[in-house]
């Protein structure tokens, strides 16, 4: 299929973004993808350069005519989330993205696409390699380690570019420029507890089919964490009439900057004799749950198991009891709305990762916000809580600055009125994003540099529905070139 997608307009596009598919690229094992790039630079014959880090910066030179014009940075990160389904057999580290053609979307088969950010890259590949599109001189920088902490953007180092201007391509709608976004901050906690043995009853719960997403820009979807529900069923059963009710374990979410969308646990009953009851019972739980969320998350599915085997260690019960409250007030989702801009996510926090067994646990959280003060109250906020947990170690980590919107810059004034011109008189939607841009970061070593993000349509980003429009990609690339061409000196 993958060869369909290459055949698809513009090919100079596709034919990039199936080529760099075909590299295993997850987040912060990238060594393939920058010699893939490294390579790619080196073949058209254009001045290489990979930083201390990484990142790959790649130069060429303006079109006859445009020399005077002024010089344009084009920007986008190497990494992709990797997230499958439950019942896809996948190898990230080995294998490429298998796509497929849905109408007018591409798709993956079970897993994230890696459209994000893997279609700005190919466009940008697609410029490097072109002979007959007017440009300035252009920079090219891949960042490394986007979706995990943006260190490539953190570890780059003033002086490596000279571009006036940046066109970061890294936005998922296709009549929206973004000009600002939200900054994060990791807040982790982890920490032992005692295991002790018992005898009983094993159970599993597995709540899977939820949709998830990008933790910033979907977060306001209202859609279901799963971290959040299995913690809801497991409080219900511990304050139920069966309060034997022991933790072996639970494994929930996979990444930081994606809403969970799966979690399991496994659970002990130690008496036999309420083993049955305790099954026709807690399964009487999940119904009600399903309900609430049958509008934003259809799919979801929550079913239990009783194991063959019974797990050796358990959390003691007062451990249990304090745990299951901590993560209950853990906020997650929004916390509170910008007040000036309609729609804008001011801040919000992702419970993104939960894991507890043989006597560790770890709970990750990744909180957003645009204003960096507020963002610090919320991240000392979730480490109050943690800090319940005797023996906790809360850690603050990958820390990084939102991007402060300037509606008069020159760039935006020019591609407005070009979106404008390209499209009837239509206006491009002008805003900030509640994800994390690398422009942020960037901006505090180049702070003179104009900044603009947009892009080609994608839905589903982080996770395996993730999706773009082709007829988007049409669009954004015309927008993309016709832009280059307008750049004033």
């Amino acid at each position: 299929m993958n060869e369909d997608i290459r055949a698809l307009a513009p090919q100079a596009v596709w034919g990039h973004f199936a080529d760099l598919n075909a590299v295993p690229r997850p987040s912060k094992k990238e060594a393939r993808v920058i010699a893939f790039m490294q390579a790619f630079g080196e073949s058209l014959k254009l001045p290489v350069q990979v930083d201390a880090v990484g990142n790959v910066i790649i130069k060429k030179p303006a079109t006859a005519g445009m020399e005077n014009r002024a010089a344009v940075c084009l920007q986008g990160h190497l990494d992709m989330v990797h997230q499958k389904n439950a019942d896809t057999q996948f190898d990230f580290d080995e294998q490429g993205i298998e796509m497929r053609i849905d109408g007018d979307w591409v798709r993956a088969n079970g897993t994230t696409l890696g459209a994000d950010n893997g279609m700005g890259v190919a466009s940008i590949m697609a410029l490097l390699a072109s002979t007959d599109i007017a440009h300035p001189r252009l920079e090219a920088l891949f960042t490394i380690d986007e979706e995990t902490g943006m260190t490539g953007a953190i570890g780059l180092r003033g002086g490596l570019l000279s571009s006036k201007i940046m066109l970061n391509l890294d936005t998922e709608e296709d009549n929206e420029l973004t000009i600002g976004c939200a900054g994060g901050i990791d807040v982790t906690g982890t920490g032992k507890y005692r295991a002790i043995k018992a005898k009983g009853t094993a159970f599993r719960v597995t709540i899977s089919g939820l949709k998830g997403g990008h933790s910033g820009i979907d977060i306001h979807r209202g859609r279901a964490n799963a971290n959040k529900i299995m913690n809801r069923i497991l409080l219900i059963w511990q304050n139920s009439p069966f309060t034997e009710m022991q933790i072996s374990s639970i494994a929930g979410g996979s990444l930081r900057n994606a809403i969970p969308r799966e979690s399991t646990a496994t659970v002990l009953v130690v008496s036999k004799k309420r083993s049955k009851t305790f099954a026709q019972y807690a399964k009487t739980c999940f119904a009600p749950i399903v309900a609430e969320y049958r509008d934003t998350d259809p799919d979801m599915k929550i079913i239990l198991e009783e194991l063959p085997e019974s797990p050796e260690k358990m959390m003691k019960p007062d451990f249990q009891f304090l745990f299951l409250r901590v993560i209950a007030g853990i906020t997650s989702g929004i916390s509170r709305m910008d007040s000036n801009i309609a729609g804008l996510v001011q801040t919000s926090n992702n419970l993104s990762k939960i894991v507890v067994g043989d006597g560790a646990y770890s709970i990750q959280n990744l909180t957003r916000s645009s204003v960096n003060s507020e963002k610090m109250a919320l991240a000392n906020d979730l480490s109050a809580i943690m800090e319940l947990l005797e023996g906790v170690k809360v850690s603050m980590g990958s820390s990084y600055p939102g991007w402060t919107p300037r509606p008069d810059a020159n760039i935006v004034k020019l591609m407005v009125d070009l979106y404008k011109e390209l499209h009837g008189g239509e206006m491009p939607l002008v805003n900030a994003c509640h994800a994390g841009l690398e422009c942020g970061i960037l901006g505090t070593n180049y702070p003179n540099m104009e900044m603009i993000s947009f892009g080609p349509t994608i839905r589903g980003a982080h996770s395996p529905d993730e999706a773009v429009s082709i007829s988007s990609v049409q669009k954004f690339w015309a927008y993309l070139v016709a832009t280059l061409a307008a750049i004033p000196e």
